[in-house]
């Protein structure tokens, strides 16, 4: 089982348009609602594959219970954590090139008291987890340290975790030693404050957040790849995608791959950019199952391309 926690969750709403002009009126082609955030969508993507989930999250009015009833329709045991604000709603507009143009609100603000209600549902409902899964941004209310906070409970109760957050929410629970943290080229430039033009740049990165406290890093790289960095080596992986329709929860199908696949190792490394791949294929935020993921199409190699040029640098 895999446990996810989404402390800032969201109702989203995904429209594809054919093309998006600053202050015209622009007819959708299509439209999908789903429950969102990104522990969410890692439950998502778990559940499409088969495996059980459970998701943690804090929920509040009428979108609050929307997401629950979505949730229950895709098989996900949602765990809600009552609170006096309203979920937030989300929109993304997608383009036929692949351009998303995303719309996200802030949330609501999470009181002390419903501060230590979430931490204390995670502890309970993680006894017999294989991961615990902490994913997104955090809402007002919660200090950076609140993940620091998770790690360090779910640790001395015998859990893994794997992280999936960015800014000083990262850096705070480096020191907690996550068993494994998930930035994507962005967030990992962010976290050692430089610019990244090359997978060396990305391999060094990884490996100063290795030192800081994350016993793995695995990194997405966007269009490139995925990399992952761990006490066993450093290892590249890659997958050609024909067409990308929409991006929207692509690194979070790429986490959940990993973590069904076991969450060590280049066999997990290979699953999580399966799911990657797979998922930006597909519209809005829809998750991959088994039948749509190509895993004979992706390469993994330790022989890590150093000097190979992002195609979409990381500042």
């Amino acid at each position: 089982m895999i446990l996810t926690v989404t402390p800032n969750p969201s109702l989203d709403r995904t429209y594809e348009v054919p093309s998006l002009g600053r202050g015209e009126v622009v007819r959708a082609t299509g439209d999908r609602m789903d429950p969102g955030g990104k522990g969410v969508n890692v439950s998502r993507a778990v559940a499409a594959a088969g495996v059980r989930t459970v998701a943690v999250l804090p929920l509040g009015g009428a979108p609050g219970a929307l997401v629950a009833t979505l949730l229950d329709e895709q098989g996900i045991e949602a765990v809600p954590v009552p609170v006096a604000g309203q979920t937030r709603s989300n929109i993304a507009v997608a383009e036929p090139d692949g351009t998303l143009t995303k719309i996200n609100a802030p949330g609501p603000e999470l009181s002390e008291a419903e501060r230590e209600a979430l931490l204390a549902t995670v502890g309970e409902k993680s006894v017999g987890a294989d991961w615990i899964a902490c994913c997104g941004s955090l809402p007002r209310g919660l200090a950076p340290s609140w993940y620091a906070e998770l790690v360090a409970r779910a640790h001395a109760a015998g859990a893994r975790i794997a992280l999936d957050t960015s800014g000083p929410a990262l850096l705070a629970a480096l020191a907690e030693r996550p068993d494994v943290v998930k930035p994507n080229a962005e967030e990992l430039a962010e976290a050692v404050g430089r610019p990244l033009t090359t997978v060396g740049d990305a391999v060094k990165a990884a490996q100063e957040l290795r030192s800081a406290g994350a016993r793995a890093v695995l990194a997405s790289l966007g269009a490139d790849g995925q990399l992952l960095v761990d006490d066993s080596g450093t290892y590249f992986a890659s997958a050609p995608v024909t067409a990308v329709r929409s991006n929207v929860g692509a690194g979070d199908s790429s986490l959940a791959g990993f973590l069904i696949a076991g969450g060590t190792g280049v066999l997990a490394l290979a699953s999580a950019v399966a799911h990657g791949a797979a998922a930006v294929q597909l519209p809005g935020s829809v998750m991959p199952s088994p039948s749509d993921l190509r895993p004979d199409a992706v390469t993994v190699t330790a022989e890590v391309p150093l000097d190979r040029v992002l195609m979409e640098p990381a500042s």
